[in-house]
């Protein structure tokens, strides 16, 4: 114990103070902003700055904003309604040109009779959907599909849909919304053909394509069956190569012969009526689907002890990482065609899909490179002590650990290669952002527009790449398990 008395020293309080409050610069809006925006004199000028950058775009810009124009039929009478309204030196927008051309942008020169088909394939999209992306959160799932089918109907309705799609569209939206109540993966099935049904829903023609696609698969399934006994290698390779006999030889003859007998068809539309962000969702939506999958099988065959496997992986995508997108594009449009038989025709989106998924796979294939190489040893060790092979070990214990750490370089080339889409202007498609203003401003009655389409299109792009990154900050934080 201390030797030290009341009595040594020259004071000791024998009362204790009121309370007092705290000062004002400790709680509250006060407290905030010191906390935030003023805790330190390099913080306290980048402030003054932002604040400064922020006053310069308002006062420049707000009096353009202010005096937009939404109800006029051309850029001379969004002018004149300008002059008239706030003075002959006034400024204004004139997103008028957006109420009228609205449906360039959204759906480019397709058909308009036949809107409701694209949205209605984006809305039974989202039901495609919400068992891979919503199957941990009934509420987020039902809020989804409860939107989904009001909006989807509604657009519909307005889009004038014939009364036998319109009803079909509803059966199929609440048969999701109440199966994804009752058991999620009763979904999944749906999840799989709808690939198929929306290349036939957007394109058109006759369904026994997609069905006669279905069929390749599952006779190779029968094949893979019958051999698997013998050699697991040997059946694989028979399952594969009897689906490509059967897509390459026989399904066109069997879809045509099948049409005569019963039809099945809708109104055909040819690829160069796409475009907007018709053409860059689905360009977007197509690459996402193909390029994660391809991407794993890349970063797997890079990982691998097999010399010839990781060779070819190594040459592919560092090939591709090494060239412009512009250029595959350029060997999708002008290229390709002189490596195919004569008469071949091979459609233009289809193209450009397939060389915007290999190139967005290159990338992937390094992002989850990435997340292979942040595991420790022992995760491998581990699965080898449990007596797994290389297959169950990479899908039970170290693909989804490091799908989950590579999950903000996966969304962000997704983002990246979403973005890129507007990059097909240069092979004469449609993209919503330079080819389909150019094709609104070669209107007399539009020509000299210019912010405005740039404007609205740059927000739409915006409003779908923060989507897709809300989403990922939320997977990451379902997912997180490092601290519970």
């Amino acid at each position: 114990m201390s030797d030290t008395h009341a009595q040594t020293v020259a004071f000791v309080r024998d009362t204790m103070l009121p309370a007092a409050a705290p000062p004002i610069r400790e709680s509250g809006a006060v407290r905030w902003l010191r906390e935030n925006l003023f805790s330190g004199p390099v913080n306290s000028i980048l402030t003054v700055l932002g604040l400064l950058i922020l006053w310069f775009l308002v006062a420049t810009f707000w009096d353009w904003f202010a005096h937009s124009v939404w109800n006029a039929s051309s850029l001379t009478e969004c002018r004149e309604i300008i002059s008239a309204t706030w003075g002959p030196d006034a400024r204004g927008a004139c997103f008028a040109v957006i109420r009228e051309r609205w449906n360039q942008y959204l759906f480019g020169f397709y058909p308009q009779h036949l809107y409701w088909r694209p949205t209605m394939t984006f809305g039974l999209l989202m039901v495609a959907l919400a068992p891979v992306l919503f199957s941990a959160s009934l509420t987020i799932r039902r809020v989804v599909l409860v939107i989904t089918t009001l909006v989807t109907l509604w657009a519909m309705v307005v889009l004038g849909a014939p009364a036998g799609w319109l009803v079909f569209a509803a059966i199929v939206l609440a048969a999701g919304l109440i199966l994804s109540e009752r058991n999620i993966a009763w979904m999944l099935p749906f999840s799989i053909v709808y690939p198929l049904l929306g290349v036939w829903f957007l394109w058109g023609g006759t369904l026994w394509g997609p069905i006669f696609v279905l069929v390749g698969p599952a006779l190779g399934w029968v094949a893979w069956r019958l051999l698997s006994r013998l050699s697991p290698l040997l059946a694989t390779v028979a399952a594969i190569v009897v689906t490509l006999i059967f897509w390459l030889v026989l399904a066109g003859d069997a879809a045509r012969d099948a049409e005569g007998l019963l039809s099945l068809s809708i109104e055909s539309v040819r690829s160069d009526r796409f475009g907007g962000f018709l053409l860059s969702l689905t360009i977007g939506v197509a690459g996402i689907a193909l390029s994660l999958p391809l991407g794993i099988v890349l970063a797997l065959a890079r990982q691998s002890d097999m010399f010839l496997i990781k060779s070819l992986s190594v040459v592919f995508i560092e090939f591709i990482r090494g060239v412009p997108l512009i250029t595959l594009l350029f060997v999708a449009s002008l290229l390709l065609n002189y490596f195919l038989p004569p008469g071949t025709t091979f459609d233009i989106i289809l193209r450009v899909i397939i060389m915007v998924t290999l190139f967005a796979a290159a990338y992937m294939a390094e992002v989850i490179r990435g997340g292979l190489a942040a595991l420790p040893k022992g995760q491998y060790e581990a699965a080898d002590a449990l007596g797994l092979d290389y297959w169950k070990a990479q899908r039970l214990i170290v693909l989804p650990q490091a799908l989950k750490i590579s999950i903000p370089g996966i969304v962000s080339t997704f983002i990246g290669m979403f973005k890129d889409t507007t990059l097909v202007t240069f092979v004469g498609l449609y993209d919503p952002l330079k080819s389909m203003s150019d094709a609104v401003r070669a209107n007399v009655e539009w020509k000299g527009i210019y912010w405005e389409p740039f404007i609205f299109v740059g927000g739409i792009f915006f409003l779908i790449c923060f989507g897709m990154s809300r989403y990922s900050m939320y997977l990451e934080r379902r997912l997180q398990r490092d601290h519970r």
